[in-house]
């Protein structure tokens, strides 16, 4: 159900404004001289409604009104997935997810590396204890490099998973680039983007026909049925990763929206946006029906040289070694610093931002909400 988490005071004008997370997305609430209440989200149209002098609308009211106004900005966060053996704590994890969703974020994310040195909890099985722990947090994944999957398989996890969360899963799909260990999934180098178009359309297939029958090059089915499928119809929403220009022109053709990578600086990313949306608009697509998110690494801390220094460390150990372009493109510093940073992330074109904290999670989380987001509005 629709709710109202943190609020932030201010003056908007002559008016008395209050921006609250509503859903995820901050609305803002404008008491004025008479009887009339304003809703307005960043970026978005603006609804009056009737109320009796001096009174903000509450939370029921709220709730009656989602879907009259576009809520604007919305602001999602990481699901915690970096433990050591034995240093998962099934406590912390609940307690975390469920004061995301007090704070009124819209979705938590996990992402996927299956090799590498960190360790880190695959996301369908974090998406799914994380599915247990909450009630309306909508869960995703950015991306799957689903390349590396049996396409059936994956169909089949996300679907249930879709279930089991009443309709709750967002998807991310990606190639995973040239550099992935295909050798260890039994994938052909030189036919990977064949193999991950190919595996897109199948999971389509499943999630939405009675029976399949599909005579792929590497994957082939006759007659084949696969139940239950998604609670979100035709699918969940499926978004795709990317980097070049036939990376965004294929997102279009086959995606329901473009998620832009954590290792992607802002000044790449408004360059991908713009291809992004002029692709859409040649398909005869509505730019407003395709939306754009981009995940971006936070660290919050009042000492700026800290901040940067132990973003850079634990990147270098999430890529394997230290990249200048991926670390130019965390947001590191005390919280006017961090929200001067995804301002310009909102203004590239992000009208989802995925904050990821790479430690202290929790921490961050509270004063994302209560000390960065407020200055993003």
């Amino acid at each position: 159900m629709p709710r109202v988490g943190r609020s932030a005071l201010g003056r908007d004008g002559g008016h008395h404004a209050t921006w609250h997370l509503l859903n995820g997305r901050w609305a803002r609430w404008v008491r004025t001289i008479g009887e009339t209440v304003r809703v307005a989200g960043a970026g978005c149209r603006s609804v009056c409604v009737a109320l009796r002098p001096g009174l903000l609308a509450s939370s029921a009211r709220v709730s009656r009104l989602t879907d009259r106004y576009d809520l604007g900005m919305r602001f999602a966060i990481g699901i915690p997935q970096f433990y050591a053996d034995g240093e998962f704590d099934p406590g912390a994890f609940r307690g975390y997810l469920a004061r995301a969703e007090d704070l009124g974020f819209h979705s938590a994310w996990a992402q996927e590396q299956a090799l590498g040195s960190w360790p880190q909890l695959s996301p369908l099985e974090a998406m799914t204890f994380a599915a247990a722990c909450t009630d309306r947090l909508r869960l995703g994944c950015a991306v799957f490099v689903s390349t590396l999957h049996n396409p059936v398989h994956l169909a089949k996890a996300i679907a249930s998973l879709d279930q089991l969360s009443r309709g709750r899963i967002e998807i991310g799909v990606g190639t995973g680039g040239k550099v992935r260990p295909f050798a260890a999934f039994g994938v052909d180098p030189d036919r990977y983007l064949a193999q991950f178009t190919e595996g897109v359309a199948l999971m389509k297939a499943l999630w939405t026909r009675q029976k399949v029958t599909f005579p792929g090059d590497f994957w082939q089915l006759a007659d084949a049925g696969m139940e239950p499928k998604p609670c979100q119809k035709p699918y969940p929403p499926l978004w795709f990763g990317g980097s070049g220009p036939a990376a965004l022109r294929r997102a279009v053709r086959d995606g329901d929206g473009f998620f832009g990578a954590g290792s992607t600086p802002t000044a790449k990313f408004a360059e991908q946006v713009q291809l992004v949306r002029r692709a859409v608009e040649e398909s005869g697509r509505s730019v407003a029906g395709f939306p754009i998110a981009k995940r971006v690494y936070v660290t919050i801390d009042e000492n700026p040289a800290r901040a940067r220094s132990r973003t850079n460390e634990a990147l270098a150990r999430l890529y394997g070694h230290r990249v200048e372009s991926i670390e130019a493109a965390a947001v590191a510093g005390p919280p006017a610093d961090c929200a001067r940073e995804l301002r310009q992330v909102a203004a590239a074109g992000a009208e989802l931002i995925l904050f990821t904290a790479l430690f202290d999670q929790a921490e961050h989380a509270e004063r994302l909400a209560t000390e960065v987001i407020p200055q993003l509005l």
